[in-house]
């Protein structure tokens, strides 16, 4: 309670530590009720018991240790405990909506509610097949984390439905760019000068814009021709409040039989790690340099990666040589230069396989606009951003796996995939999973392959994994990406092309599996 005389106040308070009485010098207790009386000048502790007979403290009594009040029997005090455990849940609330994730979560809401309204909307007027395109567009507003998570949907094709896949390819080279002025401020930032002290020219529209940074063409001043490339502003933050909502989310479908079986929260892992990968461009250079290394490893001058230069590339900026050529599946121009896009295919796969066969490391986003047919007869790889890196227990295994299928080996097939870590080796019938497996594989083996897609292949696999209740290894997922990605360029550049049986590329991976495995066992 409060009582207040003139200049006096008097405040009965509860001690947070011991202390004495200035009116009887008795002891005050921790936790006891004492009264502080208050004046301009002075501040001191009277005990319940004075208090009580009204004997006050003499003007020129010495002050005692004054105790810390812990809490006043002010009408704050006389709040309902379940007022103040409501004001703290209030509190807690506008702290978490202060949060970047509690933000983007109410964004994300927001977003997909309006998206499901449109839909009932669409439902109402009779319009069909428009919610791959409401799908797109959300992912779209939500910005980059979303973008690559449309750009993942669209280049696996077989695990979702094809219309989905089929609209979210827009995702693949529609993204907004960001402003030029963003981009300049960036490179002062990053590269600790003005861009003009740098570049001679540098084209303020840009080449490409994808969901982690655009890329422009410029010129250095020593004339050479450049591409530089620029992350998104404030990527990194909006990037980890999406993945903490893309977890829980994940962690919500695995609850399920089915949920559990697609590995939904490893699925977010991956994608959080390819997603920080390429948000590093040191570490996209360094994988640059280790491709062109490999390759004059295997003395192979017509399959490259852009030269990066390494005084201009930091975390952020990435400035690299300049390929002139085109896309892998622009056929029209491929032809009309006169060049063999088949052959061209052909290099390009084997290229890649040895890097992974000897070396345990490849390219993971090998779509088209990451594989050109260069002006000068060589073929390019871009964006190094998402590499696969095998162990040697690994590579062995993935090998095993290759020839295997390419064989038509299913029962080792089925043995690889146990071993590989999809399935448990004690509880698997290996003669029913080698026969599911070979139904599955086989329409893939024979006959013209150019009448078949890859993209069946992963249903019917998905559908074995559930039988017998495997888990697809995340080294098995990526290869069949990149599969899927050859074998639409297959489509384009050499419809009959089978490329698990046609003895161009058989013959050299057998040759490479075999010269891989000696080194392995010679260490």
């Amino acid at each position: 309670m409060h009582h207040a005389h003139a200049d006096v106040l008097f405040v009965e308070v509860r001690l947070a530590r011991r202390g004495v009485c200035d009116a009887c010098a008795g002891p005050l207790a921790r936790g006891a009720v004492a009264h502080l009386v208050m004046t301009p000048s002075h501040r001191r502790f009277r005990c319940a018991a004075c208090f009580a007979r009204g004997v006050d403290v003499p003007a020129d009594a010495a002050v005692g240790a004054a105790p810390l009040a812990l809490a006043t029997a002010s009408p704050l005090a006389r709040v309902s405990p379940l007022a103040w455990i409501a004001a703290a849940a209030a509190a807690s609330l506008l702290i978490l909506l202060l949060s970047r994730t509690a933000r983007r979560l109410l964004v994300t809401a927001s977003v997909a509610m309006r998206s499901a309204w449109r839909l009932v909307v669409a439902r109402i007027r009779g319009e069909k097949n428009h919610a791959p395109v409401v799908v797109r567009e959300a992912f779209e507003s939500l910005g980059p984390t979303y973008v690559k998570l449309g750009q993942l949907v669209a280049s696996s094709q077989g695990l979702f439905p094809e219309p989905y896949c089929n609209e979210l390819q827009k995702c693949l080279d529609r993204v907004k760019p960001f402003g030029f002025e963003d981009v300049l401020r960036t490179l002062r930032e990053e590269l600790g000068k003005e861009p003009a002290d740098v570049f001679a020219s540098l084209d303020e529209v840009p080449l490409a814009s994808a969901s982690i940074a655009q890329v422009h063409a410029a010129t250095l001043l020593d004339g050479s021709d450049v591409v530089v490339k620029v992350q998104r502003p404030r990527i990194e933050a909006i990037i980890a409040a999406d993945l903490r909502i893309l977890r829980g989310a994940a962690r919500l479908l695995a609850l399920s039989p089915r949920g559990e079986l697609a590995n939904p929260v490893d699925i977010v892992d991956d994608f959080e790690s390819n997603l920080h990968e390429e948000l590093d461009f040191v570490r996209e250079a360094a994988n640059m340099d280790e491709f062109n290394a490999i390759m004059r490893e295997h003395h192979q001058d017509q399959v490259v990666a852009p030269k990066v230069f390494h005084a201009l590339t930091t975390r952020r900026v990435l400035v690299m040589e300049r390929f002139y050529g085109h896309r892998v599946d622009d056929v029209s121009e491929i032809r009309r230069t006169g060049v063999d896009g088949e052959a061209k295919l052909l290099l390009g796969m084997r290229a890649w396989f040895q890097t992974m066969i000897h070396h345990g490391f490849f390219h993971g986003d090998v779509h088209a606009g990451n594989l050109m047919a260069l002006r000068d007869g060589r073929i390019g790889f871009l964006d190094f951003g998402i590499v696969g890196r095998f162990a040697p227990e690994r590579r062995a295994q993935v090998t095993d796996y290759l020839m295997s299928f390419a064989s038509g080996d299913f029962q080792k097939l089925g043995e690889t995939m146990v071993a590989m870590g999809s399935v448990d080796g004690k509880t698997v019938d290996l003669a029913a999973l080698a026969k599911d497996l070979e139904a599955a594989y086989e329409p893939m083996l024979s006959g013209d392959l150019g009448s078949i897609k890859y993209a069946d292949l992963l249903p019917a696999i998905l559908r074995v994994s559930i039988r017998h209740r495997m888990r697809m290894p995340r080294d098995f997922v990526l290869i069949t990406k990149q599969m899927l990605y050859f074998d639409r360029y297959a489509k384009v550049l050499a419809p009959k092309l089978n490329i698990f049986r046609d003895p161009r590329i058989v013959t050299a991976l057998a040759m490479d599996v075999m010269t891989a495995r000696m080194q392995l066992a010679t260490g």
